[in-house]
């Protein structure tokens, strides 16, 4: 009796352990429907609960019209990160049995950025994912976070055409796209990580890429905007320096002249109704001045007036030519006398220096000589030693 209990009780233990086994291999392949420890429910008790569930969910709405304001909303940092599974999956009976070692606990922050540090020593987050082959690149969330809330909110409901996906980081240090490794678990049917196969991983989702990839593009944002500025200056630097090269400078002062012949021509007036007018007011202009002169230097005076002019002469004292700067009675240190002039304005000069200054004043446009002290038209008589 005492061996048929034993091998009885033996042939239980074996069952336990067989169903334990298929229980845990069923939970590691996903195939948790097909798993004799639980009790699965039919698609009619499905649909079933569901329905009553919504049932009772239900509640009567009425539009007033009003826009209703959210409540206590507070703005998530779109770069929060954050742990997918916080917590650890139940336990499966051969794990409870001590047929298949439990999963490791949750990682504690400090634990997360040790492998957080390791995957930056590798650089994972600047090469491209491992599964897509595609670049980190920032979220929708990131896109327009810089912009204000009216700017995102029609941004919000544009098509975007390029897929954004968040950047996942495991607990072996290694980083995929979360829609990578979702259908890689999804096509393998089960939880291991494609690089190094390690089961039963966490997950963190991180940023790390998305930084990179702002840096990247303001790197290029900026490298484009100083090309265009250099771009700038150097044409118009082109546009001022003629160049060294013969056929270059040949063609860089065709450009030239070829704009200032446009420019000229551009401010050139044909108006000659108006020219015509201007040229009339210059020769009334010019005919005035002359009449002028003519009233003031062209009467003769008589004797009376050039003895009032010699005595106003006499009476400022002149001796010695302005023009030579010698003495108006002396030639040198001789006694020998020269002829001096007395002028309509009551200066004296010496005649050869008068006549030496009309000849050499002959090329100007005034056709009457003027005093070279007071600048007036003058009339000259030659004094008597």
């Amino acid at each position: 009796m005492l061996r048929n209990k034993d091998h009885s009780s033996q042939k239980d233990n074996l069952a336990v352990t067989a169903v334990a086994l298929q229980d845990h291999i069923l939970h590691d392949l996903h195939l948790g429907n097909l798993s004799v420890a639980g009790h699965p429910k039919t698609k009619v008790q499905k649909k079933e609960n569901r329905s009553e569930s919504l049932k009772r969910d239900a509640k009567a709405l009425i539009d007033t019209g009003l826009k209703k304001t959210p409540k206590d909303s507070k703005v998530e940092d779109p770069e929060k990160e954050y742990v997918l599974d916080p917590t650890p999956p139940p336990l499966t009976l051969a794990q409870k049995l001590g047929l298949f070692a439990p999963p490791p606990p949750p990682l504690s922050p400090a634990e997360w950025e040790r492998v957080k540090q390791r995957s930056v020593l590798h650089g994972d987050s600047e090469l491209p994912c491992p599964i897509c082959k595609e670049d980190f690149k920032l979220h929708p969330q990131q896109q327009h976070s810089f912009l204000p809330s009216t700017q995102q909110a029609l941004l919000a409901g544009a098509p975007d055409r390029t897929l954004c996906l968040p950047q996942v980081l495991l607990s072996c240090s290694h980083v995929f796209h979360r829609a990578c490794l979702q259908a890689f678990e999804k096509f393998t049917n089960k939880k291991t990580c494609p690089l190094c196969r390690r089961n039963q991983y966490q997950t963190r989702v991180i940023h790390d890429g998305a930084r990179l990839f702002r840096a990247k593009c303001a790197a290029r944002i900026q490298a484009c905007w100083r090309g265009y500025i250099v771009r700038k200056w150097y044409q118009g630097l082109r546009k001022a320096i003629p160049p060294t090269d013969a056929k270059l400078r040949k063609k860089f002062f065709e450009e030239k002249f070829l704009e200032i012949s446009h420019c000229i021509l551009c401010s050139y007036n044909t108006n000659v109704e108006e020219l015509f007018a201007e040229i009339d007011h210059c020769l009334a202009i010019n005919r005035s001045i002359r009449q002028q002169l003519d009233e003031k230097c062209g009467h003769e005076l008589t004797d009376e007036d050039w003895e009032k002019i010699q005595v106003q002469a006499a009476h400022r004292e002149i001796s010695e030519c302005s023009i030579c700067l010698t003495p108006l009675w002396l030639q040198g240190n001789s006694r020998h006398p020269r002829a001096t002039v007395l002028l309509s304005c009551a200066h004296l000069f010496h005649h050869t220096c008068l006549l030496a200054l009309e000849e050499f004043s002959q090329g100007d446009s005034c056709p009457l000589h003027t005093c070279p002290l007071c600048r007036a038209c003058y009339q000259k008589k030659i004094l008597e030693c």
